[in-house]
């Protein structure tokens, strides 16, 4: 290397000792545990929507038991503080089963949730509604996304909040909230203006409101490609909502920067739990395509099936690269300084897995969109989260936007 040239970095993906145990132990839960009781979860959960599951109570305990708790959650005060880079796989074993991350009480909003208010919460705040959460008695939510502006744009969110004294009042809408309807769902995390002709990245200001708070009504719960979630993902009003000043989360105008703060963890583990999605739809591909006979050979002897597993394959481990270097650099130099590899991963990662979701279907057939595979419900989750915490096209342009001021001519930054 020559003199006064930049040193590379080494970049170190070699889990502990805790995390390799810890991934054993979640292995053997989710087979011997979770899987065989996922169908009854799911009877349960749809026969009393309101009502807490037995068998979720019953995996939560064993969950508990076996130390597999918060495993999400990097405040060693709550959790096993394990790094980004050991957390990964056990996302990852976690992904394709939505009664794992509950039952281990790593699932989402709840889990992002607690990790910004443990950054930004005051401590009255965090001994209300973060150390509850914590110890799997309450769940939250995050109430961002409005129906009437592009909310990918978030300086666009129009929700009003108003000061009246010692109270603020909030007026608007939001939708596509998630988790409402669970059972032990306690309070949202809500954006709401509080300086419309403030500076753009000024504006706003995040709330805990919780959600029996009188004016706030549930329109309706909204559909994901035709798929209902029993918790949950909800068209929210808000009419002359008042909450108190020990309901601002940070301060008055820093809205913007918590929800950045919080959405960036929240797009990693995102994409570490949709590479444990994708794999499972690659598992199931090459299953079927080696059990299907058309016009006298396997499937799996199809020039283009092949090249589908093949570029899976390929398209699943880079991806797993990139998702490790982003937590890699998140554990060296901070969330904020890995924001740049976030929107990376957050564009490849969830067209890796609509892609080989999507050429699993055409595999499966008809029998791909039925719900007698999970593969519809996985794609309808997959391509929703394309929209969520940010479109592809947000994050592209981000991604650009740094490109050309590295490679700009005139020096402009």
């Amino acid at each position: 290397m020559a003199a006064g040239s930049a040193r590379l970095a080494v970049v170190d993906f070699a889990r502990s000792t805790r995390s390799l145990e810890l991934g054993e132990e979640l292995a053997s839960f989710i087979v011997d545990q979770v899987v065989p009781a996922e169908a009854t979860w799911a009877e349960e959960r749809a026969a009393n929507p309101d009502q807490e599951s037995p068998t979720l109570q019953r995996l939560a305990e064993e969950a508990r038991s076996r130390g597999l708790w918060n495993l999400c959650v990097r405040n060693t005060d709550y959790g096993p503080g394990l790094s980004f880079v050991d957390y990964a796989p056990l996302a990852e074993a976690l992904g394709p089963h939505r009664l794992a991350q509950e039952a281990t009480n790593c699932d989402a909003p709840s889990n992002i949730n607690a990790d910004a208010m443990l950054a930004y919460g005051s401590p009255e705040q965090r001994q209300r509604w973060v150390e509850p959460q914590l110890a799997g008695q309450i769940k939250s939510a995050f109430a961002m996304t409005e129906p009437a502006v592009a909310s990918s744009d978030a300086s666009n969110l129009a929700m009003t909040a108003e000061r009246h004294g010692d109270s603020w009042i909030l007026d608007g809408r939001k939708w596509y909230v998630s988790g409402v309807l669970h059972p032990r769902c306690r309070y949202m995390m809500t954006v709401a203006n509080t300086a419309p002709d403030g500076p753009r990245h000024g504006r706003h200001t995040q709330f805990i409101v919780p959600v029996d708070t009188p004016g706030v009504t549930v329109v309706r719960n909204l559909p994901k490609f035709g798929y209902v979630d029993a918790d949950g993902h909800v068209e929210l009003s808000f009419d002359r909502v008042q909450v108190g000043e020990d309901a601002v989360l940070g301060q008055v105008g820093g809205g913007f920067a918590i929800g950045q703060a919080r959405l960036g963890p929240a797009r990693v583990q995102h994409c570490m739990r949709l590479i444990g999605i994708a794999e499972q739809a690659l598992r199931l591909m090459c299953e079927r395509s080696q059990t299907r006979e058309t016009f006298g050979a396997l499937v799996s002897t199809r020039a283009n099936v092949m090249d589908w597993i093949a570029e899976a394959r390929i398209d699943i481990d880079a991806a797993r690269l990139m998702v490790l270097r982003t937590a890699w650099l998140m554990d060296q130099q901070g969330d904020k300084a890995s924001a740049p590899e976030m929107s990376k991963i957050k564009v490849q990662v969830l067209r890796t897995a609509t892609t080989v979701l999507d050429r699993a279907i055409q595999v499966f057939g008809a029998a791909g969109v039925s719900d007698d595979t999970p593969l519809a419900r996985w794609y309808a989750t997959v391509r929703s989260l394309r929209i969520a915490d940010g479109p592809d096209e947000v994050h592209l342009m981000a991604v650009a936007r740094r490109e050309l001021r590295r490679h700009d001519p005139a020096g402009r930054s």
